[in-house]
């Protein structure tokens, strides 16, 4: 007795994905192909993978943040002001900016760092509520002793392209970034996870 035929392989001779899932971009492009021809799932090769990237480093990243005893949200206020040059000051307006996230977050980014001895908080000249940020040496050594650590790290990650592989996807990134952001209408940027 002949055995019914398998419906995953009835309109391709591909096997299906061990399990009967999508495991890669490609696949879940051809299944969308297959199963709604027309369907416009170009862009799954580019999104897809995006996507699982972001996940995987940003995961990763939390993990070496947390073996450096220093949360994400701290170290990127803390970095912001230590590549801004010394004296490491700036106003929460230019932090929020360089940050691109909201004055509010801002705001509770910086209140978290002043209670751990990693930023001092003082008026600003010249405009009324200005307020200036400065690094202490508590936070410039956070940033010192972390960063290394962490880029270290991703550098580690993107290894397995050679350097002229990691140029051009810099450069190609860059162009979908900005074309995004100008179709959307939305140029903030924040890192996976952050508020």
């Amino acid at each position: 007795m002949a055995s019914e035929p398998d419906p995953q392989q009835s309109h391709d001779s591909r096997p299906a994905p061990p399990g009967g899932a999508d495991r890669t971009a490609r696949d879940i492009a051809a299944a969308w192909a297959r199963e709604r021809p027309g369907t416009p799932a170009t862009s799954v090769g580019i999104v897809t993978p995006i996507w699982q990237l972001a996940k995987l480093f940003g995961d990763d990243r939390r993990r070496v943040l947390a073996r450096a005893g220093v949360d994400s949200a701290t170290l990127d206020l803390l970095s912001v002001l230590r590549r801004s040059g010394a004296p490491y000051t700036l106003s929460t307006r230019e932090l929020g900016h360089r940050s691109m996230i909201t004055p509010g977050a801002i705001s509770q980014r910086v209140a978290r760092a002043e209670r751990e001895g990693l930023v001092t908080r003082l008026p600003g000249e010249g405009r009324p509520r200005t307020v200036q940020i400065t690094l202490t040496q508590a936070g410039h050594d956070l940033v010192e002793a972390t960063v290394d650590e962490v880029l270290g790290r991703e550098a580690e990650l993107v290894d397995g392209l050679t350097s002229d592989q990691q140029a051009q996807l810099t450069e190609l990134l860059d162009v979908l970034l900005a074309d995004v952001q100008r179709r959307l209408g939305d140029d903030r940027l924040t890192q996976v996870g952050h508020d």
